[in-house]
Parts: structure tokens; C-alpha cells; sequence
């Protein structure tokens, strides 16, 4: 009874995450967009890299963009890993990874990315993580 409860808990808890993680890519986005309309905050917020962030928006609707995350808890489950920093770590690299994924029949010029968007990019992967390992990964 235990693993039927596990098998339906996993996808639950991976879906609360991914809604977490858009949800920060959302808020944080939208704060940094605002920062380089107004011209406020760092240096480096451009308002070309909130334009950045709307064209990985539009990226992140497709399905291939969870391939990462869900090798990721796949490998989690099978290897029993219930370390907090695997998922939060992966979480970030994860989610880092989909921008790569979005090219891969482009020339590499993803790299030319501002700094910001990475930093929403890995903050939203990290706090995805997180979130999945409090429901999910630490009974693993």
C-alpha cells in the first residue's frame, strides 16, 4: 500500500514544485523587468534581458523543458538520494539547462544571455528543488 501511495504522491509533489518554480521565474522576472524599465537597481538589468526572460517564457511551454527535472527526481528515486542539497542544486541546473535545450538546432549563442536572466533561472531551479525535496525527496 505504501508504494501506491508513493507512486501518487511523486507526480503531486512534482507538479507543486514545477507550479513554485514558474511562479518565482514569474515574480522575480517581473521585478527585474520593472527594475530595467525604470531604470533602477544594478548596473547589468537591461531592459533586453527582460525581453530575454519573455522569449524562455515562451520556451518554457514546451514538454522537452521537463526532461531535465524529471531525470533528475527519476534518478533521485531510484538511487533513494534524500540529500536536500541534491535537489536543490539540481533543481538550479536543471532549469539552467533548458535554455541550452531551447538552441540545440541554433547556433550556440545562448551564452549571450544577461547575467540577470541566469540568476532567475537558477534561483527558480533552486527554490523548484526545494520544494520537491520537502514533499518527496527526503522519504525517498
Amino acid at each position: 500500500m505504501r508504494a501506491v501511495g508513493r507512486i501518487l504522491w511523486l507526480p503531486l509533489a512534482f507538479l507543486v514544485a514545477a507550479v513554485v518554480t514558474v511562479y518565482v521565474v514569474i515574480s522575480l522576472g517581473q521585478e527585474r523587468i520593472i527594475q530595467a524599465a525604470t531604470g533602477r537597481g544594478p548596473d547589468e538589468v537591461t531592459i533586453g534581458a527582460g525581453f530575454d526572460l519573455l522569449r524562455l517564457a515562451y520556451a518554457f511551454t514546451s514538454v522537452h523543458t521537463l526532461l531535465p527535472a524529471l531525470l533528475l527526481v527519476i534518478i533521485g528515486e531510484v538511487a533513494r538520494i534524500r540529500s536536500s542539497l541534491y535537489y536543490v542544486v539540481g533543481g538550479g541546473a536543471a532549469l539552467a539547462i533548458v535554455p541550452l535545450m531551447s538552441r540545440l538546432s541554433q547556433p550556440l549563442t545562448v551564452l549571450d544571455l544577461s547575467p540577470v536572466v541566469w540568476q532567475v533561472l537558477a534561483t527558480a531551479g533552486f527554490a523548484g528543488g526545494f520544494v520537491y525535496w520537502l514533499l518527496a525527496g527526503r522519504n525517498a
